[in-house]
């Protein structure tokens, strides 16, 4: 079964990285690196895909992003649920697709399903990894974001469907959420859904992550930054 590196030393040496189908959840607070962290996770190895549903930046702004790390942009695939809002002609292509806001779940559904069909059957890029499956990254940035604007119950059922995905086709799902933002039945029930959670705090300027979840990883906090892409820790 592949296996997803991490590009971070404590994980990938005591794993050898995610296994397919894990879900992983990223609690932090405003202004931490959980977005970094969650892009340099995201980011597609050579042979790899990513699919990034973005609620609060636009398609070109993901791409520079991952361009960034250092990542292919021909295989790394955009749902904005930003732009459409204000420029309501846009239309899809192979790689950018577009929700009008982040309230149409179903529509989201859609197009993901329409990304992996691609993906799948070699369209995607115009180019074959010769890996099947094809091993395909997907965040969702953010949970939190989608919490605003849909029930909770709802959401919970829309998370539980596409982790469920990730799982058949063997991907690596990532999710950010703010744990500062949401009461603890929130958190919990998002929670239920992940098969790995990594928490960020804040200690004056500095972001601290544990990782929670994986046997033979312990929880201890370490001190990290973001360079490039990459996930740097401190000693």
């Amino acid at each position: 079964m592949y296996s997803y590196k991490t590009g971070i030393p404590q994980i990938d040496q005591a794993t050898g990285g995610f296994d397919a189908g894990t879900n992983l959840l990223i609690l932090a607070p405003s202004l931490s690196f959980a977005e970094q962290l969650a892009f340099s996770l995201t980011r597609p190895l050579p042979g790899e895909y990513a699919i990034m549903l973005s609620t609060n930046e636009r398609a070109s702004e993901v791409i520079d992003q991952f361009k960034l790390g250092g990542a292919d942009k021909h295989f790394v695939g955009v749902i904005d649920a930003i732009t459409k809002s204000s420029t309501p002609a846009i239309s899809d292509t192979e790689r950018f697709m577009f929700v009008t806001n982040p309230t149409d779940l179903t529509g989201i559904g859609i197009k993901f399903s329409h990304m992996i069909e691609m993906i799948f059957d070699g369209t995607f890029s115009g180019e074959e990894t010769g890996l099947f499956p094809p091993p395909i990254r997907f965040c969702i940035n953010s949970v939190s974001t989608l919490l605003m604007y849909r029930k909770l119950e709802v959401l919970y059922q829309f998370l539980h469907v596409m982790t469920a995905k990730l799982k058949k086709i063997e991907g690596f799902g990532v999710y950010i959420l703010n744990n500062e933002a949401f009461d603890e039945k929130t958190i919990s029930l998002i929670k239920q859904l992940m098969t790995i959670v990594i928490e960020i705090k804040m200690e004056r300027s500095d972001n601290y992550f544990r990782v929670m979840g994986i046997r033979g990883v312990n929880a201890d906090w370490h001190k990290f930054t973001i360079v490039k892409g990459q996930v740097v820790l401190s000693l």
